[in-house]
């Protein structure tokens, strides 16, 4: 009996030279421990390392899944759940979306004991350092799991910081960790927690703040709106809102973060185009009217133009290549490949670490020819 409590301590608790579980390759074979059904259409997946090593991350990062289905590896990138407090196992939580190909083949598929190989962490959207007396967290629908981990970050480690965190749903039935967040918010007093909900569900009529969070509703929640670090995610037009009632009150957006991506689920063909930004270094006002670059695609054996004011992405899919991308604003970092040779002007937002930069790693979706490229793809 002994033995056996042993065993299971072992398992539980990584020891403290556990190595990171990501290694110089920045990635990893995780290893299913346990699914869980979070909402009818929610589910969680915990997974733990192979062999002894922990799992290192900040919370609010994302990991990327590389999964094969029929017979082609498709990447996606989901927000960890869980908080790096726990660090023998890592979470990710996933609404089933019609029609989508990766959130149904983890729902119907995914059991313990299956292993799947995933992209270390990556992504801006933490908390900040040093961290904030106050916080306000908002979100809708999936956009709850970078919040998520936040919130229980700060539970685990006692933080005292004054936290509100309001999240918005469908249905009563379709708030994501609603009895986890209750009990936080019970045990916890610095954190307080209030669901928003746009309507009833058939078994149940709810009782509480109902429609869609608005300037009065935020205002009157959250009086010091004004001194609180804010961190937002969920769909764009719920972040849009967001950021309107945010300008209304005159909220200092240096305070404000939002989690800018939602792509779980978007197949690779109707990835969106890119958005031109207005600091680009060689801009098209600047370059001379006729200039384009070369850029040679070595694996594929296809060369392709690209202007100095496009995305190197797009001039791929415009030339009927269909390279590994899914978020198309520099996140995910599942464009990533190796510049052979040239120059960009890249402005990602995170999926890109300093030493794959060093190393001539670019993320095409979010870079600009400076001059002719060779890229290993």
């Amino acid at each position: 009996m002994v033995v056996a409590e042993a065993d299971q301590r072992s398992r539980l608790v990584p020891p403290p030279w556990a190595p990171d579980c990501w290694g110089d390759e920045d990635r990893a074979v995780l290893v299913c421990r346990n699914v869980l059904e979070i909402t009818h259409d929610v589910k969680s997946f915990h997974f733990e390392p192979e062999g002894e090593r922990a799992f290192t991350f900040e919370p609010g990062q994302f990991i990327t899944l590389l999964i094969e289905l029929d017979g082609e590896t498709v990447s996606r990138s989901y927000t960890i759940s869980s908080p790096p407090t726990r660090p023998h196992l890592i979470s990710i939580t996933v609404k089933r979306v019609v029609g989508g190909p990766v959130s149904n083949w983890l729902h119907d598929t995914m059991v313990p004991g299956a292993r799947i190989t995933a992209d270390a962490p990556l992504g801006a959207f933490t908390l900040t350092a040093p961290p904030a007396p106050k916080y306000l967290f908002l979100s809708a629908g999936s956009g709850i799991t970078p919040v998520m981990s936040m919130t229980r970050t700060l539970f685990d480690l006692g933080s005292d910081a004054d936290v509100l965190f309001v999240h918005s749903a469908r249905t009563p039935a379709d708030i994501i960790f609603r009895r986890e967040l209750d009990a936080i918010a019970a045990v916890m007093p610095s954190i307080r927690v209030v669901h928003v909900c746009e309507g009833d569900y058939p078994s149940e009529r709810w009782t509480g703040l109902r429609g869609r969070l608005s300037t009065a509703m935020l205002q009157d929640l959250a009086p010091d709106l004004h001194e609180r670090e804010t961190y937002t995610c969920g769909p764009a037009a719920y972040m849009a809102s967001v950021r309107r009632i945010l300008g209304e009150v005159g909220y200092d957006l240096r305070k404000y973060h939002e989690e800018s991506f939602s792509f779980e689920d978007l197949p690779a063909a109707q990835v969106p185009p890119a958005i031109d930004s207005d600091d680009s270094p060689l801009s098209a006002g600047e370059a001379d009217a006729g200039t384009t670059f070369s850029v040679e695609f070595v694996r594929s054996g296809v060369t392709v133009t690209c202007g100095p004011d496009e995305y190197v992405l797009d001039a791929a899919y415009a030339a009927g290549l269909r390279p590994p991308a899914s978020c198309a604003q520099g996140m995910c970092g599942t464009c990533k490949t190796t510049m052979l040779s040239g120059e960009v002007d890249m402005r990602h937002n995170g999926g890109i670490r300093p030493r794959e930069i060093a190393a001539n790693k670019v993320l095409i979706c979010c870079s600009k020819p400076l001059s002719d490229l060779r890229i290993d793809s």
